[in-house]
């Protein structure tokens, strides 16, 4: 998938057909979705992020998120505003090029729901298919970040890796600890119940992290009430991969995502910062602190802007 392109205009029109506002909440936004078999990863293949002539250099970018009931904030702050002010920033900052975008939303693992996952659009498509995901259910004891990373390594092809060697992009935002700083995994029989794949042994999550930086650049972006404790578990186990939001400034994830995806691909940090307005720059300013720039992204090979 991947073919047209995204204009600002079709979000309004979408926004305003389903009465979505500013004072709409996760209830309001999702109220009366179901799970749906289409972005049930058991009845999935591989989700492709595919080179077309609307998108001759496609970039995949994967944003992963909680969608248990502590987080329906996050859920309706993604639906109102965040998905379409990323994509408008890519356009506009040009980060990456021609943005690919998948949506993923996750709760426990056993769950019905576990993972749900949209397809990679290049265009409205994307926004519509968000708005018919199930969110507000199930728990969690982690952050389950690896249930995106395996349904990446696993079941996507992307051709700017393929064709290119160019990685894409994963973003999983949650406020649970790192289960990996535990010894977490996936278990063999987790894997079947929500990929309905069959595997020898359990994976740890040290393995299924490795699995999917092959082809992505992986991120933890630690939101909620325990943003301190969690971001110390995701830094034990990605140090330098992980970026901070505080609930009241959620409104400033799309930022945050834009930043680090210049960050890889070359920009300095203080000028990654010194772009936004000023209450936007200490917010990124605060994500980014715990970002560590590596030597690869400077290289001009890793350069797509």
């Amino acid at each position: 998938m991947g073919y047209g392109s995204y204009k600002a205009t079709d979000w309004a029109k979408l926004k305003n057909s389903r009465g979505i506002s500013q004072n709409s909440s996760a209830s309001d936004i999702f109220a009366n979705n179901q799970f749906q078999e289409k972005y049930d990863p058991r009845f999935i293949d591989k989700r492709e992020s595919c080179d077309s002539a609307d998108s001759p250099q496609s970039t995949p970018i994967i944003i992963g998120f909680d969608v248990t009931g502590s987080m329906g904030y996050l859920a309706a702050e993604i639906a109102k505003n965040s998905l379409n002010k990323t994509i408008t920033y890519i356009y506009d900052k040009q980060p990456v090029t021609n943005p690919h975008v998948m949506c993923a939303a996750f709760v426990e693992p056993i769950a019905q729901g576990g993972l749900q996952v949209t397809q990679f659009e290049a265009d409205i498509r994307v926004a519509e298919q968000l708005l018919e995901l199930k969110v507000g259910f199930g728990g969690n004891l982690y952050s389950y970040d690896s249930l995106v990373w395996y349904f990446a390594a696993k079941h996507t092809k992307i051709d700017s890796f393929d064709k290119r060697g160019k990685k894409g992009f994963i973003f999983c935002v949650g406020d649970e600890v790192c289960g990996g700083a535990e010894g977490e995994k996936l278990s063999a029989h987790q894997i079947k119940e929500v990929y309905n794949d069959t595997v020898a042994e359990d994976y740890p999550l040290a393995k299924v992290y490795q699995m999917a930086s092959e082809q992505y650049e992986v991120f933890h972006i630690v939101t909620g009430f325990r943003t301190e404790k969690s971001l110390q578990t995701w830094e034990s186990f990605l140090p330098g991969r992980n970026a901070r939001i505080e609930p009241a400034d959620i409104g400033c994830l799309s930022e945050v995502i834009t930043s680090i995806m210049q960050l890889v691909n070359g920009m300095d940090k203080k000028s990654v910062i010194a772009q936004w307005p000023q209450k936007e720059q200490e917010v990124v300013r605060q994500a980014l602190e715990t970002i560590q720039v590596r030597p690869e992204w400077k290289a001009p090979a890793q350069r797509s802007f």
